[in-house]
């Protein structure tokens, strides 16, 4: 394997306004697996990583949008491992001026500092981008590559994230997840055990999540999906979610993304509020990284003369 199998810590979450409720909260702290290829990206691109080398692939070639995490790990995966990286970046407007670009966003001047080339399509083109003749297209351009798939999931991608939960987590009774593309929640419910159920937190809008799952699960149906705390959909946030991530860090230590992880947590936590979890319920969290994407968040939050992620 290239990314050293490693197993994440567990630390215990203590939040004053659920500490008078008798359910345990605990995150597993996936974010500090590596400084650039963080959670579940860790997890996803291992085995890409070592499939790409058996095909005597010499170039990774994956989508994402402007501000993506997958596209900044993708970019310090091939970078680590020596592979050329080519980036299929959603918004053809941005090749306007790509110095202007590389200056105020932060993940693609990461991405293009660790070796990545950046492909600009429309938003219309990108919807095919699963399409046999777009893929045929981008062949013609740049010859051939390895691909891995917007936000990493696949079947690799899935068998990566099996390896997120181990023996020692036996003990929770519930696992939450934050959900993109479905391959970090399918690889969880795989490994979880008949006692045990997960909940996942979609950060896109929509129902297609669904059957995106489905096609990853082997058997297990201890799973459900929880759709209140979206926020209004991907990369949307408020007021009320940045003071939760703030507050949140100042009492646990523990940073959170604003597109993933922050709302898992303020999902959680208000659940906990409302009493939805019996008494005794242990709750394990995964932190899925994503830390990469608070400077750009930021940088939005700004132009909205709203208070700044900290």
């Amino acid at each position: 394997m290239f990314l050293e199998n490693k197993n994440s810590r567990v630390q215990e979450v203590l939040l004053k306004e659920i500490s008078t409720k008798e359910v345990s909260l605990f995150i597993k702290r996936e974010d500090e697996l590596h400084p650039f290829i963080s959670g579940n990206k860790y997890r996803k691109l291992n085995y890409n990583l070592a499939e790409a080398l058996k095909q005597n692939q010499q170039t990774l070639l994956t989508f994402g949008g402007a501000y993506s995490n997958h596209i900044a790990a993708a970019a310090a995966a091939g970078f680590e491992h020596n592979f050329k990286t080519i980036g299929v970046i959603r918004g053809d407007e941005l090749a306007n001026d790509l110095e202007h670009v590389l200056k105020y966003n932060p993940t693609l001047k990461f991405a293009s500092e660790h070796g990545m080339k950046f492909h600009f399509v429309s938003r219309s083109a990108y919807r095919n981008k699963t399409s046999e003749a777009f893929i045929s297209t981008l062949k013609e351009q740049f010859g051939d590559f390895y691909l891995v798939p917007e936000g990493g999931t696949n079947k690799f991608a899935v068998k990566g994230c099996e390896e997120i939960l181990t023996e020692e987590d036996t003990q929770f009774n519930i696992i939450c997840t934050a959900i993109g593309t479905g391959g970090t929640i399918s690889g969880i419910i795989n490994s979880t055990k008949k006692h045990q159920s997960v909940i996942g937190f979609p950060a896109l809008k929509g129902d297609f999540l669904q059957h995106e799952i489905e096609k990853y699960v082997l058997k297990n149906k201890n799973w459900s999906l929880n759709t209140n705390y979206n926020f209004g959909g991907y990369a949307k946030i408020s007021e009320d979610l940045v003071t939760f991530i703030n507050n949140f860090k100042n009492e646990t230590g523990i940073p959170l993304d604003p597109v993933y992880t922050g709302k898992m947590l303020f999902g959680i936590v208000d659940l906990i509020k409302k009493d939805y979890f019996k008494k005794g319920t242990k709750i394990l969290a995964i932190h899925t990284g994503g830390l990469q994407g608070i400077d750009g968040m930021n940088l939005i939050l700004k132009k909205k003369n709203l208070p700044q992620i900290v």
